[in-house]
């Protein structure tokens, strides 16, 4: 199954988008580089906010992610996932970001397969604050890799 098939399987919704303030993806050569994607899930990790609650927030930054490229990029197949920054409001006690992310990589490991396409470098790291007091922001490097 292709990743555009695999991610409507797995509840990935696809809607378009209009151009705002900054570009949610800009290609240069044969990358694809998406702006910070934040979650609607709010609030703190270590104060409120349980690793399961910002493994789900670390997943709706993959979903709208996915929506960004799709709308830049018009599928998702024919990709390959390079590189993930992961951000995480969190207490300066919390230190659990790198499982909290987990929930953005699981799913493109999903998508695109564990050890293929979906294998990606990545940080996670632990912030002070996110814009909108979103538990998560995650941003993305993908590679075309055929046209």
């Amino acid at each position: 199954m292709n990743p555009q098939d695999k991610a409507v399987q797995l509840g990935v919704t696809f809607t378009k988008q209009e151009p705002g303030y900054l570009a949610m993806v800009v290609r240069t050569g044969n990358l694809l580089i998406t702006s910070g994607h934040v979650s609607d899930i709010k609030g703190k990790l270590g104060d409120g906010v349980s690793v399961e609650e910002g493994k789900k927030a670390a997943r709706e930054c993959a979903v709208k992610i996915l929506n960004s490229i799709w709308n830049f990029h018009g599928t998702l197949n024919g990709l390959k996932v390079l590189k993930l920054l992961g951000c995480v409001n969190s207490t300066l006690e919390f230190h659990e970001q790198h499982l909290v992310i987990n929930g953005c990589s699981d799913l493109l490991h999903e998508i695109y397969g564990k050890t293929t396409d979906g294998y990606h470098a990545r940080s996670a790291l632990g912030f002070a604050q996110i814009p909108t007091n979103s538990a998560v922001e995650v941003e993305a490097i993908f590679e075309i890799k055929a046209e």
